[in-house]
């Protein structure tokens, strides 16, 4: 009875486990996946990335600890890709910014891009969406995950905007842009105030020239850009940038000069310093200018060390204010030096110790004048941490 009631006990396991079989193979073959077929090849076009900085940073107030804490400096969540041979798409989220949807453009502050590129011919290209206001420099054309700190006149700007851009590349060296784009985000009340004697433009729109060369086999490339803005009826921003980039052997080594002529205050650092209790709308006249330098020399292979220095000066030109002796407002000077390690060769992920310093130097008038009384200080941040363009498809 024992060996009866055992064969029988091994027939019933084996004839479950062909019928589990059976059933499993049968899911395969009835259910579709969730991703049709047909469209999976398209997923070898399209690249998922976590642009990523991550730190432990302490910081400092002339001088003086004030605290430290971990932060996420940068988190920019990109999908890009083509899905079709001649359209590109491509999607970033800046998890670091702002939720709220802007007045203008309709889209959330943190969205980078949201645009659709055609390309048009080995030539041209037409971009339409919310893209980046090319408007030339090496510090803005970089990732953000690879800049510590931002000049200011980058720092304060509107860099991603709606639009449509036209590009033309004549030839490997040498390519052409032209954008049309809203000029802002944000309504102009909401980033002027009630400024006396100004009305709204009804067309609020930006024009940026760009172009990007390329000499000696690559070792000298420059990304030059001209931008017209209208912001009010007859008031404008006047914007240029000369980015240039020189990489030879183990150096790298950048410059940019950029200056914003501004009928009304655009970048905002001027206006931001004075109190509603003086103008409680933006100042008129202002002038930024920024010199930006990066060198960088690479160690080894895995190895490298860099320093940027950048001093950015605010100017206000206007005879708003009658105590007003000298248009020069604050002067800062910034200085970043940093050590970095990639560990491994297959992934471009590096750990990195920096420090962040600056130096902010206000003019005798911000200094004495009644109502405002501003004074210098300095302020620094030293950070040990994680940067990486983490490629998940």
């Amino acid at each position: 009875m024992k060996i009866k009631l055992h064969f029988f006990i091994v027939a019933i396991l084996i004839a479950s486990s062909l019928f589990a079989q059976r059933r499993q193979s049968d899911s395969t073959l009835t259910y579709q996946t969730i991703l049709p077929e047909e469209k999976q090849s398209l997923l070898k076009n399209v690249d998922i990335i976590a642009n990523t900085q991550m730190n432990f940073r302490g910081d400092y107030t002339d001088g003086e600890f004030t605290g430290a804490k971990y932060t996420f400096e940068q988190f920019r969540m990109e999908i890009k890709g083509y899905i079709h041979k001649n359209i590109f798409f491509r999607f970033r989220h800046r998890y670091t910014s702002t939720f709220e949807p802007q007045s203008i453009d309709k889209i959330i502050k943190g969205v980078d891009f949201a645009y659709l590129r055609f390309d048009l011919s080995d030539k041209w290209q037409l971009t339409v969406g919310k893209t980046y206001a090319d408007w030339g420099g090496i510090e803005f054309d970089l990732n953000p995950i690879d800049i510590y700190l931002y000049s200011d006149i980058i720092e304060m700007a509107d860099n991603f905007l709606t639009g449509a851009e036209i590009w033309y590349q004549p030839s490997k060296n040498h390519g052409f842009g032209f954008q049309i784009l809203d000029s802002r985000t944000a309504s102009f009340d909401e980033l002027y105030g009630s400024v006396p004697g100004l009305t709204a433009a009804k067309i609020p729109l930006a024009m940026v020239v760009n172009w990007r060369g390329n000499f000696w086999d690559g070792k000298f490339s420059t990304i030059w850009s001209y931008s017209l803005f209208t912001e009010a009826e007859g008031v404008g921003k006047n914007y240029i940038a000369l980015g240039n980039l020189f990489q030879a052997g183990n150096w790298y080594v950048a410059y940019d000069y950029k200056i914003s002529m501004e009928d009304l205050d655009r970048t905002g650092i001027i206006s931001n310093e004075i109190p509603d209790s003086l103008y409680a709308f933006a100042v008129k006249n202002t002038l930024y200018q920024s010199h930006w330098l990066r060198v960088t020399y690479k160690l080894s292979e895995k190895w490298r060390l860099s320093l940027d220095a950048f001093v950015d000066f605010a100017d206000w030109m206007d005879d708003l204010d009658p105590l007003k002796t000298e248009n020069r407002f604050r002067t800062v000077f910034s200085y970043i030096p940093t050590i970095e390690f990639y560990p491994w060769n297959d992934i471009n992920l590096k750990f990195f110790l920096g420090y962040v310093g600056r130096n902010y130097q206000y003019s005798n008038f911000a200094k004495t004048r009644p109502g405002l009384g501003l004074k210098d200080y300095s302020t620094g941040k030293l950070m040990i941490g994680i940067i990486s363009p983490l490629h998940i498809l």
